[in-house]
């Protein structure tokens, strides 16, 4: 068998056109009657021959895949053939019959759309179908043009009968709500209890805190994890809560996913099957808070005006209890004699069940002990040389009168610091910045599954046509079908939800308002301000700064701070290390 030649001139002669072919020859039989046979001796034999009297070239490689259907394209020798044909191997693709390929035409017109984009030749020996001539290429887009047709025609059919479906109240499939098993053989949802109870508590916690970001933090500091052990999200939080699923309501065709993401379709083609399943909670509370949601939703009348305080808790949302791990609420205590009204934080546990130890604490106690410490960070980073040891950074640390009962930090967290600073020496970083993703990792991840989305797409439609008009009963059964639809549609959702979160990210990343630009400069010259004076008089620097500058300052550095017995244990900040703190009076 020849290698053909491997360099090639600018002009050609018609020899050197004939040597520089290389034929993929592609032989299938579906049933081992036919392997036993003479089928593929005879395809074998034909396919060769015509590649020596009509191809005029011996440079072919024969790729076979004995006993496999032709329902898809997922066949062994079939895929190695596309990757080599891929890497610009092969010039022409030789096959018995068309069928050979795929009795599916949709397979069969994306395979040929790519070959097109490569440059390579498909050739059919039965019907004479060579798309390298004019009335090869006139065939192939009248086959393309009923392969449009029937996506269109299964598209239609398919979406009656889920409508119709839907009427009647059946499920059409998809990822069953968190809360929720779905019972096969009765074609029911029932109750999960363990997920429904953490259902019941996101409702109970909007109502009391009217904030998704609270109810996320609060549902994660107890511990509570997505069915998939995922953290909450706001964005996960509010789509469970605006469900109506939870009411027993079963909601479809209310989603338009032609675009990029998904929008919402108007609401007279919805179709709501009421008191379809048991309801998790009240229509009462449900209508409340959804009610609440979309008051406080940006661009709504009445926006913000529900949960709007004139006081702000500073380190709200970020202190945890030392001693059971609950959020620690806010609330203001009483005004000073200078007019100063500090926030207190008390145990959530403690409110509710009074089984907990730790005592309350004031701004008064985490303000000074934290911003002095951001400061003395900031500094240390500033002031780091190569000569510097792990025993000076720590004491750089611990300086000032806030820190004279701090015997020590935590070795871990403080040798990560040490390390970080070394190593990034000479290069301005943040270390307290959390290493998230950038918008081009961001726009990467995006694009990447948009592919995935459009494969799975295509699989779809493909595994519908396949079920409504294939001509071979035993193609795919129906519960083939509703198995692989299920698990597409959930792969779906997966991306879909996944999008929905980078896009929110991406649109936060590219617009850029004046108040955010003001923000951003803002914490620039807080970060100033903390390095001017050695020392950081808690009380006398709120009163000059904006409380919610300083708020969301602290929120962009740090994610948690647990208290114990009124002091600062622990802090972690949003690159995830953690600085513990060891007092004198603990040794």
């Amino acid at each position: 068998m020849n290698k053909g030649t491997q360099g090639r001139s600018p002009k050609k002669s018609v020899a050197d056109l004939i040597s520089s072919i290389k034929v993929a020859i592609y032989i299938r039989v579906s049933t081992h009657w036919q392997v036993d046979k003479e089928s593929l001796p005879v395809q074998r034999s034909d396919l060769i021959s015509y590649c020596k009297l009509i191809l005029n070239t011996e440079n072919y490689v024969i790729f076979e895949d004995p006993g496999y259907s032709a329902k898809n394209t997922d066949r062994p020798d079939f895929q190695k053939m596309m990757a080599r044909v891929r890497t610009g191997e092969f010039t022409h693709i030789l096959v018995w019959k068309i069928d050979r390929i795929s009795r599916n035409l949709l397979d069969f017109a994306a395979m040929y759309q790519e070959l097109k984009e490569l440059g390579v030749t498909f050739v059919s020996k039965n019907e004479q179908f060579d798309t390298s001539t004019a009335i090869g290429e006139a065939m192939l887009k009248i086959i393309l043009v009923f392969a449009e047709l029937e996506r269109h025609m299964t598209s239609e059919r398919v979406t009656a009968a889920m409508l119709s479906r839907a009427t009647n109240g059946k499920w059409n499939g998809g990822k069953v709500p968190f809360g929720y098993k779905y019972d096969k053989d009765s074609q029911e949802f029932i109750i999960d209890e363990a997920e429904a109870r953490v259902v019941k508590l996101m409702y109970d916690l909007y109502d009391e805190q009217r904030s998704l970001l609270a109810v996320s933090k609060e549902l994660n500091s107890r511990g509570y994890r997505s069915r998939k052990g995922a953290a909450w999200s706001p964005v996960t939080v509010g789509n469970i809560m605006r469900n109506p699923f939870y009411i027993g309501t079963l909601r479809y065709n209310y989603r338009d996913e032609s675009g990029v993401t998904f929008s919402f379709k108007p609401e007279a083609e919805w179709i709501m099957f009421e008191e379809h399943h048991p309801q998790v909670v009240t229509h009462e509370q449900w209508q409340r808070v959804v009610s609440t949601m979309k008051s406080q939703r940006r661009g709504q009348p009445g926006h913000g005006k529900s949960y709007n305080r004139g006081n702000i808790h500073i380190f709200a949302g970020l202190v945890t209890c030392g001693y059971c791990g609950s959020l620690m609420r806010a609330t203001k205590d009483r005004e000073r004699s200078d007019g100063f009204r500090p926030s207190i934080y008390n145990c959530a546990r403690k409110r509710t069940s009074n089984d907990c130890p730790n005592k309350y604490v004031s701004d008064l106690a985490i303000g000074p002990f934290v911003l002095n410490y951001i400061a003395n960070i900031i500094k240390a980073r500033k002031s780091f040389g190569v000569s510097t040891s792990i025993e000076t950074l720590e004491k750089k640390l611990l300086r000032g009168d806030c820190f004279k009962d701090v015997a020590s930090i935590g070795r871990p967290g403080l040798e990560e610091m040490y390390r970080h600073f070394r190593d990034s020496k000479g290069v301005e970083q943040n270390f307290m910045a959390a290493p998230g993703a950038t918008a081009a990792d961001g726009e990467q991840e995006r694009d990447l599954l948009l592919a995935e989305k459009h494969r799975k797409e295509r699989a779809l439609n493909r595994l519908k046509a396949l079920y409504l008009y294939s001509e071979d009963e035993q193609a795919i059964s129906e519960s083939e079908y509703i198995v692989e639809r299920k698990r597409l549609m959930d792969s779906l959702d997966e991306i879909n939800d996944r999008l929905r979160v980078i896009d929110e990210a991406l649109a936060q990343q590219i617009k850029l308002s004046d108040e955010e630009f003001i923000q951003k400069a803002s914490y620039f010259i807080m970060a100033q301000q903390l390095t001017e004076k050695r020392h950081i008089e808690y009380t006398r620097f709120i009163r000059k700064t904006d409380s919610k500058i300083v708020k969301d300052f602290v929120n962009s550095v740090c994610s948690n701070f647990c208290i114990k017995s009124g002091r600062v244990v622990s802090i972690r900040f949003k690159n995830g290390i953690e600085h513990q703190f060891f007092y004198r009076d603990e040794e």
